[in-house]
């Protein structure tokens, strides 16, 4: 394990900005956080969270795809693949790491892998940070991640004015033999300590252990039967803003733009909350909200879990409880669940 002292964190910053891009949690002047490219001058947020999650950085809201040029009787084909950086992403929360190994399972794991998505994953350092004060909101440790020792390719800890590091993986190595000139070698006694209060906040946190045990296989037919989605659905707006803070939603939409001789092909971000998400020509098989709240909260709780392993497709971050603008959202739906009596 490593240290750095807490005030040399921007000499630790201009290192790494100088051979790859380098972004961090940045205060916006709304009061919340957001990812920026740092450079000189850029101050580290001291927020829990950023409003929306990492998962920018290797889906993002709008990428494109491919691009054609005309020139006369010609086509140029351009590949944006081949223009994306290398680059690190420092302050990632747990539960924002844990979403990007959902996402690899899907995107990176099965065939067709997604090549834009694993083009970014190759080319991303992400360095992690534990969560010294979770949030009401947190319930991580439902799925059994640790906020204490979160994953990355580096974890890193802010304990007693010192930033501790561990490399987990080689790009994690390569970016600690790369600051070694900045870090010193150091116990882990502050960092045990640390964990050890994290945890003990944790457990303290009105969600850190909610019931998933009716959430089985089994069940699936009860619970997508179950009268609770009325109840669930009857207020949601379908303003599908739970999906795009979501660090775990991954469904897009492709389209084409002209411009004069030029066509760009772009992916952008959907919501299964949209009524016309599963438009189709002759009919949509989701005509009511509660079809499309129910398509969600199934799909994170019941059907990814089917196909992954036992793994929630939902990481505790609280998103969702922080951002709806009618209260709704995935605990709620743990607990109505939990209570029916027709499941």
């Amino acid at each position: 394990m490593f240290a750095l002292q807490q005030d040399k964190i921007d000499s630790l910053f201009e290192l790494i900005s100088a051979s790859k891009a380098l972004y961090i949690p940045v205060d916006s002047d709304k009061g919340t956080a957001d990812f920026k490219r740092w450079s000189a001058g850029t101050k580290l947020s001291s927020a829990l969270k950023t409003v929306r999650s990492a998962k920018d950085f290797f889906f993002p809201k709008a990428e494109k795809l491919v691009e054609y040029k005309k020139n006369g009787t010609t086509f140029e084909v351009v590949d944006p693949r081949k223009e994306v950086e290398d680059f690190v992403v420092f302050g990632v929360r747990a539960c924002d790491a844990k979403s990007f190994s959902v996402i690899d399972a899907v995107y990176l794991n099965m065939d067709p892998v997604d090549s834009y998505y694993k083009n970014r994953r190759d080319h991303g350092t992400v360095i992690t940070l534990a969560c010294n004060e979770p949030a009401k909101t947190c319930f991580c440790s439902t799925y059994n991640i640790d906020a204490a020792e979160p994953a990355g390719d580096v974890s890193a800890w802010l304990a007693d004015g010192k930033y501790y590091f561990k490399a987990n993986t080689q790009k994690g190595e390569a970016f600690i033999e790369n600051a070694k000139s900045l870090l010193s070698d150091a116990d882990e006694k502050a960092v045990d300590t640390l964990k050890k209060d994290i945890k003990a906040k944790i457990e303290k946190l009105p969600f850190a252990h909610l019931d998933m045990s009716k959430f089985q296989g089994k069940d699936m037919l009860k619970i997508f039967n179950s009268k609770i989605w009325d109840k669930v659905s009857e207020t949601c707006l379908g303003c599908g803003t739970c999906t795009y803070v979501c660090p775990t939603c991954m469904c897009f939409d492709v389209r084409d733009f002209k411009n004069g001789n030029e066509v760009k092909q772009v992916r952008c971000w959907d919501s299964c909350m949209y009524h016309d998400f599963t438009q189709m020509a002759a009919a949509n098989p989701r005509l009511t909200q509660k079809e499309r709240s129910r398509q969600r909260f199934m799909h994170k709780l019941m059907y990814y879990p089917m196909a992954h392993e036992d793994v929630f497709a939902c990481v505790g971050c609280g998103r969702c409880l922080e951002s709806c603008p009618i209260n709704m959202n995935i605990v709620k739906v743990i607990k109505a669940v939990q209570e029916a009596d027709d499941i």
